[in-house]
């Protein structure tokens, strides 16, 4: 797997550029201010970095870049690229378009990505390394992160940080139950006394719309007495102009015709079904009539009834069809609370054994940690030794916290990086003892040791020679042609000793002009790096001797 091509357009002073690369450790050189760390502000964007309007040249709408990786041999970035569904049967391309307005785009195969995805495949892709990490070696989180990362057991940082989150979760449940004792048997009584009285007031699902039903009838009944009483007495009971009366004339008259004419046999019909209906309502409103009762007790029962569901209704601020479904809600939480007590011991038990499965892993880790710590440690003082640090020491303290509230989701340990620059010093914690150079040396140890173990394919160092010189930058740049027999590495150097090293050297170029400023990156033919290379030895003015010196130094690693 390897970085095969880059294509930047409009890019901060970059007008174009189109790059090939190949295995191997790749210079990257220039002088001073030439824009030697664009290239890598491109490939942090393309890991996912936010973009602003800034990356985009002045006068241009947008910027675009784009890499193409081989992904023929490396498995888990096509796994990743089957599971986002933006599979590829060999080749990534990852494009990021930045506007002039800030906003951007991100393409995976052709697909569209957030930052988010970008970070999550650049992250099995490229592991870059720059200047900014001697700082931050000095500081405890980073020194666990490394030491963690060259443990190589993820999978128990991710159980270890479960299980305490889990922890901390049943803890907060146990301390809401215990600190609010009080407040709970405020709530019982109170839960209590509200039972009591929907439960007195006996409400049965519906009867409410009986009740009310009921009212309204009771309440009118002589009004529908009379009402009705007339009705009757204008279809039935009147002697002479009655409903009742009048169809039957008509009825009967329309029978003697049907002898002269059958066509009027539908509508006689018709009446006589009228008729019929009028004796058949006439009959149901007397009967009604005789169900009417005009009891005001049973009337002044309802009454007080409604009210009484009125006021629980209002006192609890619920419509008062739902006084049934409230009852049983307020008797699940009485008994809720009641059995709380026997709740709170059951999630002591559970917050016991959480907490020991907790420390059981933290245990674990801490045990791992300590035998890394000590391989790891071995293995940088030897680096150091050959980075002009003779007699220096290098060790890492793995402790175990004592204070429970200590306990961090990444375990029990308190981690310290201790060095010894000199014979016969003592260990001292690395912020107090190493110088800028000291601290430039030690990290790159780490670096390299961690790139070693590291399965990411495209390494990338920005002037991590910073503050070095002589034997030593010799020393770093044989170090970093030995992790690209293996790897694709990517140097960033100002040091002839480390871009003599290189198997492919890249030149980066500004040139200005009055109205603009560009910059270009050149891959060096074998006479141009000679040049480059000697220019780096001797400055703007390159004498032979310094071309000769070139010479011995490239034609050393051949």
């Amino acid at each position: 797997m390897m970085l095969e091509s880059m294509q930047i357009k409009n890019f901060a002073i970059i007008d174009s550029l189109d790059l090939e690369f190949d295995q191997g450790l790749t210079a990257l050189t220039g002088e001073t201010g030439a824009g030697k760390s664009i290239l890598l502000d491109a490939i942090k964007l393309i890991a996912g970095d936010r973009a602003d309007s800034d990356n985009v040249k002045a006068g241009q709408e947008k910027a675009e870049i784009s890499v193409q990786f081989d992904l023929e041999h490396h498995l888990p970035a096509r796994q990743w690229l089957l599971d986002n569904e933006m599979e590829s049967d060999r080749e990534c391309i990852v494009r990021r378009v930045i506007f002039a307005n800030g906003r951007s785009k991100a393409f995976i195969n052709g697909h569209n990505a957030t930052l988010s995805q970008l970070r999550g495949l650049s992250q099995l892709l490229v592991d870059l390394h720059g200047q900014q990490e001697h700082q931050s070696l000095q500081k405890p989180a980073i020194q666990q992160q490394l030491l963690d990362a060259y443990l190589g057991d993820p999978d128990l940082l991710d159980e270890l940080r479960q299980k305490y989150l889990d922890w901390q979760q049943l803890k907060q449940r146990l301390a809401q139950l215990q600190t609010g004792s009080i407040e709970r048997e405020q709530r019982i009584d109170l839960l209590n006394l509200y039972s009591q009285e929907l439960s007195e007031l006996d409400a049965g699902e519906g009867e409410i719309q009986h009740l009310e039903e009921e009212y309204r009838r009771l309440s009118h009944a002589g009004l529908l007495l009379e009402n009705t009483g007339a009705v009757l007495g204008l279809l039935y009971d009147n002697d002479e102009h009655t409903v009742q009366s009048q169809l039957s004339y008509c009825e009967a008259t329309l029978k003697h015709q049907l002898e002269h004419d059958s066509s009027l046999a539908t509508s006689h019909e018709l009446i006589a079904s009228a008729l019929i209906q009028i004796q058949e309502a006439s009959n149901e409103l007397r009967n009604y009539q005789d169900s009417v009762d005009l009891a005001p007790e049973r009337l002044d029962w309802l009454n007080a009834r409604i009210a009484s569901f009125q006021d629980l209704a209002r006192k609890h601020h619920v419509a008062v069809e739902s006084l049934p479904r409230l009852g049983s809600d307020l008797k699940l939480e009485l008994e809720t609370l009641l059995n709380s007590e026997q709740n709170q011991d059951l999630l002591m038990l559970e917050l016991e054994q959480t907490r020991a499965d907790y420390l059981f892993s933290a245990g674990q880790l801490s045990v791992k940690r300590q035998e890394t710590a000590v391989s790891l440690s071995d293995q940088i003082t030897q680096i150091m030794q050959q980075l002009s640090m003779e007699g220096g020491s290098f060790s890492i303290q793995v402790n175990e916290l004592e204070s429970e509230t200590s306990y961090k989701t990444s375990g029990i340990n308190a981690i310290c990086f201790m060095v010894s620059a000199n014979p016969g010093q003592p260990l001292k914690p690395l912020n107090k003892v190493a110088s800028g150079g000291e601290l430039s040396r030690i990290s790159l140890a780490i670096q390299v040791i961690l790139s070693e173990s590291s399965r990411i394919p495209v390494l990338i160092f920005d002037e991590v020679d910073s503050g070095v010189g002589g034997g030593v930058a010799e020393v770093i740049g044989k170090k970093l042609r030995w992790l690209g027999e293996s790897r694709q590495v990517f140097c960033v150097t100002h040091l002839p000793q480390v871009a003599s090293q290189a198997h492919h050297h890249f030149r980066v170029e500004k040139t200005s002009r009055a109205d603009d400023t560009t910059t270009d990156v050149i891959a060096l033919s074998k006479p141009e790096r000679l040049e480059e290379i000697a220019r780096m030895l001797g400055g703007r003015t390159i004498t032979e001797q310094a071309r000769a010196h070139a010479d011995e130094m490239i034609a050393g690693q051949t």
